[in-house]
């Protein structure tokens, strides 16, 4: 489904970031990203969606495919168009609009017509039942939840082949989290819809993720079945925070040369 070939990005001409990054998200997958803040994980989306090009980025070096087609240096409105949709970091939203009006701006960028309008709808509002309770509701007035959920709908709402998640816990009550994760993971499994995710809570993100990267900076040092990974003892301990008797340890207590060593050795 997507292929990301050796790519690196290079910010201003002057900043290196992604140094070889290659992945790949099969048909029907979620894929998750893994690091720490700095990572390289957000400029992976970003790479991938074409937004690059607004943060004063550039893929100097591989290649990015989706399916048979080559989409590296393509602009953003025209990866919109293949099917790609990311939903940004941070809950973005036209925070004068009600929450239908801003569901309603995803299906624009796919030119849908008012049936399928209606259709999308309906869907978006089974995957999240509260986002029809509040349908009529300003947007910016909207909790971090609610606020999440309604830019993961608004996503759905183009139809997508492919959507990039960029930390949807982030600033969540962990009640929250499981919900969104939830609704994630009935998305994938009910339409298909292969998900590329960028999250900082390991934890949940393994659990619905069938493969797994971990990225420290701009390279890919680990990677294998999501089960798999769960299970290692060094995703246990830096990003679980669990040693091998299952005590709790902090991350910052761990060398960075440490990490590297043992993940690359």
């Amino acid at each position: 489904m997507l292929r990301v070939n050796n790519i690196e990005v290079i910010y201003s001409n002057v900043v290196l970031v992604l140094r070889g990054v290659s992945l790949e998200v099969r048909e029907g997958q979620i894929v998750t990203i893994l690091g720490a803040n700095g990572a390289g994980k957000t400029t992976t989306l970003q790479a991938i969606s074409g937004l690059l090009l607004s943060q004063e980025g550039e893929i100097t070096r591989g290649s990015i495919e989706l399916g048979d087609t080559r989409i590296d240096h393509r602009p953003a409105e025209d990866i919109v168009q293949l099917g790609i949709i990311q939903v940004l970091e941070g809950r973005r939203l036209f925070g004068h609009l009600t929450v239908e009006e801003n569901l309603a701006i995803g299906a624009v960028a796919r030119g849908h017509n008012r049936r399928m309008i209606a259709e999308d709808l309906e869907q978006v509002y089974r995957y999240f039942p509260r986002l029809k309770d509040i349908h009529r509701r300003i947007s910016g007035y909207l909790s971090g939840g609610e606020q999440q959920m309604l830019v993961i709908g608004r996503g759905l709402m183009a139809r997508p082949k492919l959507m990039l998640l960029d930390e949807p816990s982030i600033g969540l009550a962990p009640l929250l989290v499981q919900d969104i994760f939830q609704a994630i993971n009935q998305i994938n499994k009910e339409s298909g819809i292969p998900i590329l995710l960028v999250e900082q809570n390991a934890k949940i993100a393994l659990e619905v993720a069938d493969y797994a990267y971990v990225m420290e900076t701009g390279r890919i040092v680990l990677d294998g079945p999501a089960d798999q990974l769960a299970e290692n003892e060094d995703i246990k301990e830096f990003y679980l925070g669990l040693t091998q008797v299952g005590e709790r340890k902090s991350y910052r207590d761990v060398k960075h040369y440490k990490r590297r060593k043992r993940w690359l050795g």
